[in-house]
């Protein structure tokens, strides 16, 4: 897989403000593929104390926006979500570094299957925090930036 070059950015980031308020760092892009990262953030928790799971969603379905969508592909079709599953497997809290890691399962005309696992630094290896698996389809692009 082809990575993206280094502080190349992806251009579906453009108007991304979600993306952009998550403080998500794109690591490498490519066909079917993409890594991020974001620093978990005291305003992201619930009420528990843990990082609320709506966090880990959007930063998850980040990544799999970007292995979707082609960084080089014509503006005129775009790939969207059109399901997906997530299970939290562990939590997380306001200063751990999280990274995501997307890649393409399958695709067969305008559908897609993608996984991506996110884990958590945890004063050593890596904790997997959540599995998420993205149903895609492509259609046309009917929004122009």
């Amino acid at each position: 897989m082809a990575s993206s070059e280094a502080g190349a950015r992806h251009p579906i980031l453009s108007n991304d403000y979600a993306s952009e308020w998550l403080g998500i760092e794109v690591l490498g892009f490519g066909d079917g593929h993409a890594t991020i990262a974001m620093t978990l953030r005291p305003e992201m928790m619930n009420g528990f104390g843990i990082t609320h799971g709506g966090m880990i969603f959007a930063f998850a379905d980040s990544a799999f926006a970007l292995a979707c969508n082609s960084a080089q592909g014509d503006s005129s079709h775009v790939t969207v979500a059109s399901g997906v599953d997530v299970n939290f497997l562990a939590p997380t809290r306001a200063g751990q570094r999280i990274t995501a890691v997307a890649n393409r399962r399958q695709q067969q005309g305008r559908s897609g299957l993608y996984d991506v696992q996110v884990t958590a630094e945890n004063g050593g290896s890596p904790t997997v925090v959540a599995e998420f698996r993205g149903r895609s389809r492509t259609i046309p692009n009917r929004h122009t930036n």
